[in-house]
């Protein structure tokens, strides 16, 4: 049983029965799912929910799909990590990160597809598909395998080969696009008109979205029921940062926690800031942009979120930083050499707009403030090859070893 009622335009609230619809007839706005928060309210608990299973489905009340029929192949529910090695070195000792980088195919985007695919199912397509820059096709062709449907996914073709290999092991078919995302995207958005196919970010939208609030759900159930006082967000469309928002909203609106007073702050790559730039600006309009950046996770020029992310960003007092491709791969670095996690570039984003945000005094110490690392740093390898320390190369007796060990150190203090 879902509680979800129906879809709700966010511009005019014309409101549509659960059906594969993403655009308002009236006005052309967004919709999404709306829900029976008085039947959530009577019906969910804490125990309830605890007594879930160790996977985003504990959540399902507040899902709109299915759980007994749902295409599982166990996402969510991730660590949550009291960072205090990177804390300390940024100065923020209430620093916790979401490491999402474990989910069953590395990243958060398998919370996503296992809403969209779920419910794409339901609704009769036998085929999924998606525009992606990497991470939403590994996880497309993963929960299509498991749910025994077919999948056609569609990349730039300038995607990183770990990315490549991590679609195509599951055996999807695999469209490489000559042209950057929004060409992707532009793409799917005329195909779904003509292909009776579940486009999960297309014409299954309103559902794929819902998976992102689950990581709003985890942390304030993993900080005891609480919501944090900052969360810093990667941006790539905008969706992620503006449904964590949601997750807490909803968990209030059952009675599950206090109102948020959560502040948004959002992380972008210099190559592609349109949120960031606007905002910097003082803007409430974004201007689209040519992405040129290594984090190509987040490389979306024209977000389809993008003017619902400043509004989050303006109404809770949050910041947004933008950071360059080397200040990606130091705070890659930073959170391996600190708290043990390799993170893909937009994590690296993600630490290093933390840094920024702390150091120009838009996170306070004392504020208890969640990153969110989304995706696992072996799907981008290229960015940090030429940046790592250079193995030794010793022959295979001690006195090689300790040769070539002191002469290591002696180069280092030299530095």
């Amino acid at each position: 049983m879902s509680f979800a009622t129906n879809l709700r335009c966010r511009e005019c609230h014309r409101e549509y029965p659960l059906t594969a619809t993403h655009v308002c007839e009236f006005c052309f706005g967004p919709v999404e799912v709306t829900y029976d928060y008085d039947g959530i309210r009577k019906t969910v608990t804490r125990e309830r929910i605890a007594a879930g299973p160790a996977s985003l489905w504990r959540y399902k009340d507040f899902l709109p799909c299915g759980a007994a029929t749902a295409i599982d192949i166990g996402a969510g529910f991730t660590p949550l990590i009291h960072a205090k090695n990177l804390g300390r070195a940024l100065g923020l000792p209430n620093l916790y990160i979401k490491n999402d980088t474990v989910n069953p195919t590395w990243s958060f985007k398998d919370r996503v597809v296992a809403v969209a695919s779920s419910r794409a199912r339901e609704l009769g397509y036998e085929k999924l598909a998606c525009a992606s820059t990497g991470n939403l096709a590994n996880s497309v062709s993963a929960h299509a395998a498991a749910g025994g449907m077919e999948a056609v996914v569609f990349i730039p073709n300038d995607l990183e080969a770990g990315k490549v290999v991590g679609s195509s092991i599951y055996g999807p078919t695999l469209v490489k696009v000559r042209g950057n995302y929004d060409a992707v995207n532009r793409l799917c958005a005329e195909l779904a008109g003509s292909y009776n196919w579940g486009f999960v970010n297309v014409n299954v939208r309103p559902y794929y979205s819902e998976g992102s609030k689950t990581l709003g759900f985890e942390v304030a159930e993993q900080l005891g029921w609480r919501a944090p006082d900052h969360c810093v967000v990667p941006i790539a469309s905008g969706s992620l940062f503006v449904k964590i928002r949601k997750g807490f909203d909803e968990l209030a609106k059952a009675g599950l926690i206090d109102a948020p007073k959560t502040r948004m702050s959002g992380a972008q790559a210099t190559g592609c800031s349109p949120v960031a730039t606007a905002w910097s600006e003082g803007s409430m309009n974004f201007r689209p942009q040519r992405p040129n950046t290594i984090a190509k996770s987040l490389a979306i020029g024209n977000p389809a979120d993008g003017y619902y992310s400043l509004v989050q960003l303006r109404d809770t007092n949050g910041a947004c930083a933008m950071v360059t491709d080397e200040e990606i791969v130091a705070g890659m670095k930073l959170l391996a050499e600190t708290e043990g996690i390799f993170a893909e570039t937009a994590g690296g984003v993600t630490v290093a707009s933390v840094k920024q945000l702390a150091e120009q005094g838009r996170i306070d110490p004392g504020e208890l403030t969640v990153a969110f690392i989304t995706g696992a740093g072996f799907k981008t390898l290229e960015a940090v090859t030429g940046a790592l320390k250079t193995p030794l190369e010793v022959d295979a007796t001690v006195e090689s070893f300790e040769a070539a060990y002191t002469a290591l150190h002696a180069a280092e203090a030299a530095a």
